[in-house]
C-alpha cells in the first residue's frame, strides 16, 4: 500500500504541504466568483446541515473550494480522490488541516490504496454521494445487488464483515447522487435502463453550464497544457489525430488547430463526423489516421479506441495521450504483449518498442490534462463546481419527490449560474420587451 500519513480520518501523502495547498487554493478562489456567492448563501442558510456527502472527484484547488463550500453548507464531507494520479498532494493536506475534512487521496496511489480510499468515503454513510465517473455508486450498486465479487478486493473485505441489514441501510441511507462525467452519466443512464438504480442522480454533466464550457474549454485548453508540459513538443505543423468529437474532443480540436497542428478526427456518429468535416477538420478512419499522425487524443469514453494494429501501423516517434475518464482508451493490455517496455524518458512519458519503432504512452493512458497539468482553470470549474453544489441542494430539498432515475438540474437554475458568471465577468444582456415576450408566446401574427 502506497506510504502516508494515515488516521482513521484521513489517508493523505504529507500534512506539512498544506500551506502550499492553501497559497494555490485561495488563488483559485479568485477565479471562482459564482461558487463564492453560492458559499456565502450556503454559510447563512446551511441547507445541508446534518448531512454527510461522500464526494470522489479529482482532489484539486478547485475541488476544494467545492468541498469548503459543502461544509460551509452544514456537510459532513469526505473526499477521495477519482483517479490515481490526480490528486493535488497539497490541496488534500490544506483541507485535512485547515478544514478538518476527511480526505484520502494520494497522486500516484496504487491500485489497492486507491479502493482503500474509495472504502473510506462508502464507510463514511453518506447521504449524498458526489462521483467523477461513478466509482462510488457503482460500488453502491453491486452491494446492493449482492454483486459482491465484482467489487474491488479492499472494498469486498470490508463489506463482508457488514451484516446483511447494514449493507442495506448503507444502499438505503443514500437520498441521491450526482454525477458529473460524460462516462458516469452513460453508466449511470444505462443503470435506469437496466431497472437497478436505487436512488435519484442528478446528471451534473448534463448542465448546459458544464458541458458546454467545461467539457469545451476546460478540457481543451487543459488537455492541450498537459501535453506540453509531459512533453514539450512542438503542436505547430504537426498532425494532432483527434479521437471523439463529442464536447471535449470538439474542444480539444479548437486549441490544437489554435496551436498550428493539422486536426485530423475519428468518429463513429455520422452527425458529429459531418460536423467535424464542415468545421474544417479532416475526418478518417483511425487505421488511415494511425498512418499520418504524430499526436493521438482520446476522448471518447469508449474502450479499446487505439488498437495495437493502429500502433502497428504509427510513425516512429508517435505520441498518444488520453483525456478520457478512465485508462482503457488507449489498449495497453495489448500493447504490453507485444511490444517490449516501458522505458521512461520523462516523467509523464513511456517509451515502448513495438515492430523497430517507437511509441510513446502519457501518463500511464490515464488523463493527461490531470496526470501531467492542473486540470481545467478554475474560472471554467466556477460552473461545473456551481452545479455541483446546487445539485447537492437539490438532492436534498427534492429527495422524496426524485424517482431513481437519471435528472438534471432544473433549467432556471442553471440559467441562474450564467447569469452570475455574466455579471461577475461584468457582461450585461438585453432582455425581452413585453410586446417580445407576448410575441414569442402567440401564434396570431404572420408574415
Amino acid at each position: 500500500m502506497t506510504t502516508t500519513a494515515q488516521t482513521a480520518a484521513h489517508d493523505i501523502r504529507d500534512p506539512g504541504l498544506a500551506a502550499e495547498g492553501r497559497r494555490r487554493t485561495e488563488w483559485a478562489e479568485r477565479s471562482m466568483p459564482v461558487l463564492r456567492q453560492l458559499r456565502e448563501r450556503f454559510a447563512r442558510e446551511r441547507p445541508l446541515a446534518g448531512r454527510r456527502v461522500s464526494a470522489c472527484l479529482h482532489v484539486t484547488t478547485e475541488t476544494a473550494n467545492l468541498a469548503v463550500t459543502l461544509k460551509g453548507g452544514g456537510a459532513d464531507v469526505a473526499l477521495c480522490g477519482s483517479n490515481p494520479l490526480s490528486t493535488q498532494d497539497d490541496v488534500a493536506a490544506h483541507l485535512v488541516k485547515d478544514h478538518g475534512i476527511k480526505v484520502f487521496a494520494i497522486k500516484g496511489e496504487d491500485h489497492p490504496t486507491y479502493y482503500e480510499h474509495i472504502r473510506a468515503a462508502l464507510a463514511h454513510r453518506p447521504d449524498v454521494t458526489m462521483d467523477d465517473g461513478a466509482d462510488l455508486v457503482g460500488a453502491l450498486h453491486m452491494i446492493a445487488l449482492n454483486r459482491l465479487d465484482d467489487l474491488a478486493r479492499p472494498v469486498r473485505k470490508w463489506v463482508e464483515t457488514l451484516a446483511v441489514a447494514d449493507r442495506k441501510a448503507l444502499v438505503g441511507g443514500v437520498l441521491g447522487s450526482t454525477e458529473e462525467t460524460t462516462t458516469g452519466v452513460i453508466r449511470l443512464k444505462a443503470m435506469a435502463r437496466d431497472g437497478v438504480l436505487q436512488f435519484p442522480v442528478v446528471a451534473v454533466n448534463d448542465s448546459d453550464t458544464k458541458h458546454l464550457f467545461d467539457n469545451r474549454y476546460g478540457t481543451g485548453q487543459s488537455t492541450l497544457d498537459g501535453i506540453l508540459r509531459a512533453t514539450n513538443l512542438l503542436i505547430a505543423g504537426s498532425t494532432v489525430v483527434v479521437a471523439g468529437y463529442g464536447w471535449c474532443g470538439r474542444g480539444f480540436a479548437m486549441r490544437a488547430r489554435g496551436a498550428g497542428a493539422n486536426v485530423l478526427v475519428t468518429e463513429i456518429d455520422p452527425l458529429k463526423a459531418l460536423e467535424a468535416q464542415m468545421d474544417g477538420y479532416r475526418v478518417a478512419t483511425m487505421a488511415e489516421a494511425a498512418r499520418v499522425g504524430d499526436v493521438f487524443v482520446t476522448l471518447t469514453g469508449n474502450v479499446d479506441v487505439i488498437r495495437v494494429e493502429h500502433m502497428r501501423a504509427m510513425k516512429d516517434g508517435a505520441v498518444l495521450a488520453n483525456s478520457g475518464h478512465f485508462n482503457v482508451e488507449i489498449a495497453l493490455e495489448g500493447l504490453k504483449q507485444v511490444a517490449q517496455g516501458p522505458t521512461r524518458v520523462r516523467e509523464f512519458v513511456d517509451e515502448w518498442r513495438l515492430d523497430g519503432k517507437r511509441i510513446f504512452v502519457l501518463a500511464d493512458g490515464r488523463l493527461i490534462n490531470l496526470a501531467a497539468a492542473e486540470g481545467h482553470p478554475a474560472s471554467v470549474m466556477d460552473m461545473s463546481f456551481a452545479n455541483q453544489a446546487l445539485a447537492a441542494e437539490f438532492v436534498v430539498q427534492q429527495a422524496k419527490s426524485l424517482t431513481k432515475d437519471v435528472h438534471r438540474i432544473p433549467r432556471e437554475l442553471d440559467a441562474e449560474i450564467a447569469r452570475l458568471k455574466l455579471q461577475a465577468m461584468g457582461v450585461t444582456i438585453d432582455r425581452l420587451t413585453p410586446e417580445q415576450q407576448k410575441y414569442l408566446t402567440s401564434w396570431e401574427q404572420g408574415t
